[in-house]
């Protein structure tokens, strides 16, 4: 704690000599720096910027506008309208906080600066890092540029291309249709499995099904790393006679012979496989932004390096982490960010007051899984890939109910709760649920003791 007092004398001290005659001489500086406005940046923001007083909050966001794009696989299904997925961001971002409008660019944790593409060094006495993921279609040869010319190429992890997602679908007459994920990290899991399924929906309701071949090629070595989820999982790709291919990362699209290279990862000579494609939907490889990645903040795959159940970082005690450009090792998804905002705002409250970190996040992470129009399996669980789950009946089960707050419910809570600070997940509903206890359930395998062929 000694260290995270000296880092904020040290913040000040700079301060104080930052007059200058540069067209910076006034620097700003912020008792908490939030760098990006997605869910978890913007609850944070809220959170604080309610119990401080204007202009002690900044936050770094670039966007105009902001998405709620677990929608998009709804929007690509043609089950939702693009234009109900978004708020512009002067909507979101709280009144009493100062928007930056602009990119963090550099992060200097020794001198606690961020600076911004304009050149100004933004000072600060606490960094949340809240910045997501971006997305890089750009890794796998032939794209993004495929995109333009076939139109059979689809996507719905980015706003224009979810755009040409339904097309894409309703125009399939037959053949190969493949669906990928690739072997980085990802936000919304559940997505390419989801709009896979509402596809199959859609063929089958228009009498072409029998004409199409259903590949899923996914890098990772199973359908699921929660064992209870795949096991009903298996039983939805077995009726729907999907084929799934197991260790597969799409690494070239050729648009002009309608073919998808995919390295096999199981392959230690690094051979290749080709497939045939009439229709193909990319889940592209994410990873940090750039800056972040490059910056000292970051372990060596890249993401921010917090410890996993107080969120603070391992070597800056005043520097904090939540939502998808964290290295805690969960399932990156708005129900995660939810509920680790309520930890960081413990922990940070308690470093802010010269107290050590106490609140310990479990991973808690949450990703509705629709497997039809009208049915979905809400998928729950910890760090230990153990289901934790929020209702008092099996949650593996394709339920209706489910469906219905997928759809209905769950983006209310999103906006009116989680995007005013008000919302840190469903530990208080679930205890209730389930009569004061809150433990995940403790029958199923490790991930570590599932093989590929389970």
């Amino acid at each position: 704690m000694k260290h995270a007092k000296l880092l904020v004398v040290n913040c000040f001290k700079r301060v104080s000599k930052s007059f200058s005659t540069s067209p910076f001489s006034l620097q700003r500086h912020y008792k908490i720096l939030v760098v990006g406005a997605g869910s978890g940046g913007c609850s944070i923001a809220h959170k604080f910027s309610s119990k401080l007083k204007a202009g002690h909050v900044g936050i770094i966001e670039p966007s105009n506008d902001h998405f709620y794009q677990p929608m998009w696989t709804l929007v690509g299904a043609g089950m939702a309208n693009l234009a109900n997925s978004g708020k512009k961001m002067s909507k979101v971002i709280p009144k009493k906080a100062d928007w930056l409008q602009t990119k963090a660019m550099a992060f200097d944790p020794d001198k606690c600066t961020v600076t911004l593409e304009t050149g100004e060094q933004v000072h600060y006495d606490y960094l949340v890092m809240a910045t997501g993921l971006q997305l890089n279609y750009n890794k796998i040869k032939g794209l993004p540029e495929g995109f333009d010319t076939d139109p059979s190429l689809c996507s719905v992890y980015d706003y224009n291309l979810v755009q040409k997602t339904l097309p894409a679908i309703q125009n399939f007459k037959g053949g190969n249709a493949i669906f990928t994920l690739p072997n980085t990290p990802i936000k919304c899991s559940g997505a390419p499995q989801q709009i896979m399924y509402l596809a199959d929906e859609m063929w089958t309701e228009n009498g072409i099904r029998d004409k199409a071949n259903i590949y899923y090629n996914s890098s990772m070595p199973v359908i699921f790393y929660v064992q209870k989820y795949a096991d009903t999982l298996h039983k939805v790709l077995d009726r729907r006679g999907i084929t799934v291919n197991y260790m597969r990362n799409l690494m070239e699209v050729r648009t002009d012979t309608k073919e998808a290279i995919f390295q096999k990862l199981d392959s230690p000579k690094g051979e290749t496989e080709t497939f045939k494609y009439d229709f193909l939907h990319v889940t592209p490889p994410m990873s940090t932004p750039d800056p972040v990645r490059e910056s000292p903040l970051v372990d060596s795959t890249g993401f921010v390096e917090v410890d996993k159940e107080t969120l603070q970082h391992v070597k800056y005690p005043n520097i904090f982490a939540l939502g998808d450009c964290s290295n805690v090792p969960t399932s990156k998804t708005s129900a995660a960010a939810a509920t680790q905002g309520g930890y960081l705002e413990k922990n940070l409250n308690a470093v802010m007051n010269g107290k050590q970190p106490f609140a310990k996040y479990d991973g808690y992470s949450s990703c509705p899984v629709i497997t039809s129009h009208g049915k979905c399996i809400l998928v729950e669980f910890n760090y230990d890939c153990l289901p934790l789950e929020t209702f008092p009946f099996n949650q593996a089960k394709e339920r209706r109910s489910m469906y219905f707050l997928k759809k209905n419910i769950i983006p209310q809570i999103y906006w009116h709760m989680m995007m005013r600070g008000l919302w840190n997940g469903p530990k208080f509903l679930r205890k209730v649920m389930h009569l004061g206890m809150d433990g995940p359930e403790k029958d199923y395998t490790h991930p570590k003791d599932i093989k590929s062929n389970d």
